[in-house]
């Protein structure tokens, strides 16, 4: 594991906090894919949020509507944050690919756009680790940015990152790779609300564990 990325990634986010709430929680494609997850859930079910930032969308929605929710952050604002934002949620400072969780514990597991600091290597380990913390038939919720790129320098929303990706077939096989059936797809542009922000392409996938 490249400790140097997680290190990376709660520098750029300590330092944007409730900055790219404001900036990415609009989004319509993301709002529709918790709905669409939200439908499929049995009541009460154990939720894992990968990336968890602020709390506000992904948290916020599944603890309203009365899921028991984990959120996992390296970012210790972040974190903050969501526990102050949504208490019916629990929120956990630590980097998921060394956090030990029990094997088939969750119901879902949401990973919304918190893979992109991470190697691929790593990325294909993270999913192969989170299809065992998922029951049999478990739901996966991913969305990246689908661009070929590796360990490119950047600026995001004003701070210097280093982001990896595949693009959007690469990523689709990946996923399927890591042993998930994927059921859904959307693609599409999305412009964040931020003045340092660019459109960027994102891919959200629903997916089952096999």
């Amino acid at each position: 594991m490249d400790d140097d990325h997680g290190l990376a990634a709660a520098r750029v986010f300590d330092a944007l906090g409730a900055e790219y709430e404001r900036a990415f929680a609009g989004s319509a494609t993301h709002h529709a894919s918790l709905r669409r997850l939200l439908e499929q859930l049995a009541p009460h079910s154990r939720v894992l949020d990968v990336g968890s930032g602020t709390g506000r969308p992904t948290a916020q929605a599944l603890a309203g509507a009365g899921h028991d929710v984990l959120g996992v952050d390296v970012s210790p604002v972040m974190v903050e944050l969501a526990a102050a934002q949504v208490p019916d949620a629990s929120f956990e400072c630590a980097d998921i690919r060394e956090l030990p969780l029990e094997e088939g514990s969750f119901d879902a597991v949401c990973v919304y756009f918190s893979l992109l600091q991470m190697s691929r290597d790593d990325q294909l380990r993270l999913l192969r680790k989170l299809g065992r913390l998922l029951v049999p038939g478990g739901h996966l919720v991913v969305a990246t940015v689908p661009v070929d790129a590796e360990d490119v320098g950047a600026v995001f929303m004003g701070q210097e990152v280093r982001a990896t990706s595949f693009g959007a077939e690469e990523f689709t096989e990946l996923v399927a790779g890591a042993g998930f059936a994927v059921l859904w797809e959307q693609a599409g542009l999305f412009t964040p609300a931020h003045e340092a922000a660019v459109a960027e392409p994102q891919l959200f996938l629903h997916c089952r564990r096999a």
